[in-house]
């Protein structure tokens, strides 16, 4: 399933390369709502929240009252999120909250250690599980050489995206990967990725980051996974 992006910075849609550069913006949102309105799905995603510098909620608002989404950025907790699905979100998204700080960890012997368990606030998603429900909740584990990326991908902690899944699993109704290395490039996801992710998780799995063509939307479905594109969608290059 190919799933359109709408990322939200400064009241218009954009396009970010690897998540800083801006490569694309537009104003007229739309002509991009008319166009994704036959979605079983779409993501929605406020930047300016992710990276704390302020918010877009009224157009969130506006969007989620006529596309079916799943909105993310920048929430923190289940109060946050309960005000999105009650204004018709139809899941949360939540990421960075998700982990704890920089401790490091030995990851040598291939198994699972202690401080890694600590990275992950498995308390908090348990939490989030009982107050809002499994299925509406996606857990985002996105990652930037090979390990795990927050506070809008511009940190990285010691941990491996199918450690925190393992953690996490439970608690959500999907995990969102986003391949930050590739993202915004329309270079190709990396499939030995994704099917190294697909082992690690029974719940739905939503990958993003570089994807350029819908042969990689079929080959990803082929997987039982589902697929973000933004930047091909926009700039033409894959039709949506």
């Amino acid at each position: 399933m190919l799933i359109p992006s709408i990322d939200l910075m400064g009241g218009r849609i954009v396009q970010l390369v690897q998540g800083e550069d801006l490569a694309l913006g537009f104003d007229d949102l739309e002509y991009w709502i008319d166009r994704f309105a036959g979605y079983p799905l779409v993501q929605l995603i406020d930047l300016d929240a992710a990276k704390r510098q302020g918010d877009n909620r009224r157009l969130i608002e506006s969007i989620v009252r006529r596309l079916p989404c799943q909105v993310g950025g920048g929430i923190r907790s289940s109060a946050e999120a309960q005000v999105l699905l009650d204004m018709g979100a139809q899941r949360a998204i939540f990421g960075s909250s998700l982990f704890n700080g920089h401790a490091a960890s030995d990851l040598s012997d291939g198994g699972t250690s202690t401080a890694v368990i600590n990275l992950v606030r498995t308390q908090f998603a348990e939490e989030l599980a009982f107050s809002l429900g499994v299925e509406r909740l996606v857990f985002s584990v996105d990652t930037k050489d090979s390990k795990v990326a927050v506070r809008g991908w511009r940190e990285k902690i010691e941990l491996r995206p199918q450690d925190a899944m393992q953690q996490l699993e439970p608690f959500c109704g999907a995990f969102l990967y986003t391949h930050v290395d590739t993202e915004g490039t329309m270079s190709g996801f990396p499939m030995e990725v994704a099917r190294h992710l697909r082992k690690q998780t029974r719940r739905q799995l939503i990958v993003a980051g570089g994807i350029r063509a819908q042969s990689e939307i079929d080959d990803l479905d082929a997987e039982h996974i589902d697929a973000v594109a933004g930047m091909a969608i926009y700039t033409g290059l894959m039709k949506a």
